[in-house]
């Protein structure tokens, strides 16, 4: 499993982002908003609009902040616009990342990545620097307490997901993104439990790391983790998971 994904299933299990619920619901209204400003306010006609109700959803968000989101995207109502943009980076001992923004400043945001990138030992990199590294695909993490691995590989691959992997305590299922939402609404029928589910950016290799640069690797994405113009942040690091579940 990724380092991406092996920190968001910990700090999901650990309830970590209960304690930062306010600062949550502001990226999710912002992914609702910009969702519903590309694609329309028709939820379904727009794939990207859905998947983001789906997560606001999911994390307790009241139904009149997801509509008066999608009213603000779809220009029923005023307020900052919002705009995506991406940055690739490297970060302690040369991990790769991918830090996607949606901000209504990039001058802003440009600066406050650069500081927080410099201050725990990484730094911003050229356009296309690490992309090549990096695939697009759905992603579910499934603890194996929940699920017995033969009713799970039955299930995932009927409904056209690529690839189930088997870690020390948890199934990675990996689907194409066009397939992410069969697979996510058969796992939901079955009444499947899953820690993470989402669209991700999924590194082809990591870079494993230890001591003081697995220390630095944590701290950085707990700080760009709480920057409010930061979505998303995917990295190729490879952390043991009792480190992880240490530092985290």
């Amino acid at each position: 499993m990724s380092g991406h994904s092996k920190w968001a299933s910990i700090k999901h299990k650990k309830g970590a982002l209960d304690a930062k619920r306010g600062k949550v619901f502001s990226k999710l209204i912002k992914e609702v908003t910009v969702a519903a400003r590309l694609g329309g306010g028709d939820v379904d006609g727009n794939p990207r609009l859905r998947t983001a109700i789906q997560a606001a959803k999911a994390d307790n968000m009241p139904k009149d902040n997801i509509e008066r989101a999608i009213k603000k995207g779809a220009g029923e109502l005023g307020g900052a616009s919002y705009e995506e943009t991406n940055y690739e980076a490297y970060g302690p001992g040369g991990v790769a990342m991918i830090i996607d923004c949606l901000t209504d400043n990039k001058n802003r945001t440009v600066a406050d990545l650069k500081y927080l990138l410099d201050r725990h030992g990484g730094n911003i990199g050229e356009p296309g620097c690490v992309s090549w590294l990096f695939e697009k695909k759905g992603l579910f993490v499934i603890e194996k307490k929940d699920v017995e691995e033969e009713k799970l590989l039955d299930l995932a691959l009927e409904a056209g997901a690529e690839d189930v992997k088997e870690g020390d305590a948890e199934f990675e299922v990996l689907t194409g993104p066009a397939d992410f939402e069969s697979v996510k609404r058969a796992f939901d029928d079955a009444g499947l439990s899953y820690t993470l589910a989402e669209l991700s950016m999924i590194p082809q290799n990591t870079v494993k790391l230890e001591g003081k640069k697995a220390q630095q690797m944590l701290s950085l994405m707990e700080a760009l983790e709480d920057n409010d113009d930061i979505n998303h942040v995917y990295a190729n690091f490879d952390i043991p998971d009792d480190v992880m579940e240490a530092m985290s």
